[in-house]
């Protein structure tokens, strides 16, 4: 009989056994998996990116967009930073207020591990639950290896996002068991892809990259500004994008996949920084250059060469042509379209591709304060089940400590 059983060892399911165990509570963490927190292992390519400092609840996407300010409050990066420090591991920022490990992500969990082990957390990896059942006040765990009884229930299996890692929807499958609503998971953070046929004109692109402005045309969620600037509501993102064979990824694609909805379009700006219809014009006087030059010292070459040969504004292959030559409205019509590229993506790359998911429990059914399920005492979800999913850029490791942070400390002792 344990007073905690926490499934998940993951950031959140970490966070909140090692607090509510040094706390003074027996606490027993569970995982299914063999090796602890691959999630947390290859994050920020080995150097985990574990928090941003410009957190805010404006970077989180849910159905209830204040759910996550109370957590995020009482627990805040700079608490994490405080934690990070005292366990000696070096870091830095890296961009946009992202923070690294400057050795590796093997310390942060070294240090979970060791937080844990200060609550004198017991241990079972791996370790498989089958099924769970509240009997008379308690919750009872069965499995293969035996059974584990507790007062209070933390599920922190995350979500659905790199089944290849043992990713599973436990969480949920446990929600909806106790008549919890769950708001539909998709991937997000994920690359978005095309119709084959259609996209391979840009397939041949693939792996250049450049700085653009990606907008949602049919978001659900909203989001301010990434450049800080303009209406708060507007989803726009200023971030690399990446051509790959299959569509577009990097930054500025995986931030606008987490609002992008099916069947709508983006709107790409693929010159952010400049004024292009004014620019050409005014370079086109006395200019013996080919079009495809002048754009190429805006582009990398390649983008400009198939750019010029496939959208053809005003129904003509611009590759050749002199800029000299090239009609003011074709000038006109070829800044629009760059800077105003509208396409629309048949689908994501998945769940092996996301990085997280977007959806989960829906924070009506939860205390903001505790994590606790309101209608179901002892009870609590954190971290990654919860509808509460964070940009690109450590938010979603941020929302973890602060999810965990909040429900280890509401924990009981018996």
């Amino acid at each position: 009989m344990f007073d905690v059983a926490v499934i998940g060892a993951g950031a959140a399911g970490m966070m909140a056994a090692a607090l509510a165990g040094q706390r003074g509570l027996h606490v027993v963490l569970i995982d299914h998996a063999a090796k602890l927190a691959e999630k947390i292992r290859i994050s920020g390519g080995g150097r985990c990116n574990f928090t941003n400092i410009g957190t805010t609840p404006a970077n989180f996407i849910s159905q209830n967009p204040n759910f996550c300010r109370s957590a995020l409050a009482a627990y805040t990066p700079r608490d994490f930073i405080d934690l990070v420090e005292r366990h000696g591991i070096a870091w830095h920022e890296k961009h946009r207020g992202q923070l690294f490990c400057d050795e590796s992500s093997e310390q942060i969990i070294e240090m979970l591990r060791c937080e844990c082990d200060r609550g004198r957390v017991t241990w079972r990896m791996p370790h498989t639950v089958d099924s769970v059942a509240l009997e008379q006040g308690s919750y009872v765990l069965h499995s293969g290896q035996g059974k584990i009884t507790a007062r209070q229930l933390v599920l922190a299996t995350g979500g659905m996002a790199i089944p290849q890692l043992g990713a599973t929807d436990f969480s949920l499958k446990v929600a909806r068991q106790f008549g919890l609503k769950v708001v539909e998971p998709r991937p997000a953070l994920v690359p978005l892809t095309f119709d084959a046929q259609a996209w391979q004109p840009f397939a041949a692109l693939s792996g250049v990259a450049m700085e653009v402005v990606v907008r949602s045309g049919g978001a659900s969620a909203q989001a301010p500004s990434a450049a800080g600037k303009g209406k708060a509501k507007q989803t726009e993102f200023l971030e690399d994008l990446l051509f790959t064979h299959r569509g577009l990824s990097g930054p500025a694609i995986l931030q606008i996949s987490s609002y992008w909805e099916p069947g709508t379009p983006l709107s790409i700006d693929l010159a952010p920084q400049q004024d292009l219809e004014p620019e050409l014009l005014a370079a086109k006087v006395g200019s013996r250059q080919q079009l495809g030059t002048v754009l190429s010292g805006l582009w990398p070459r390649r983008l400009a060469e198939q750019w010029l040969a496939n959208v053809e504004p005003g129904g003509q292959n611009l590759a050749a042509q002199r800029l000299a030559d090239v009609p003011d409205k074709v000038l006109r019509q070829l800044a629009q379209q760059i800077h105003r590229w509208s396409l629309t993506p048949n689908g994501t790359a998945g769940y092996k591709k996301a990085e997280v998911m977007r959806g989960g429990v829906d924070t009506r059914n939860l205390d903001q304060k505790t994590m606790q399920v309101k209608a179901v005492p002892g009870l609590y979800i954190v971290g990654e089940a919860v509808d509460v999913t964070g940009w690109l850029g450590g938010y979603n490791f941020q929302w973890a400590w602060a999810s965990g942070a909040a429900c280890g400390r509401a924990l009981t002792a018996a």
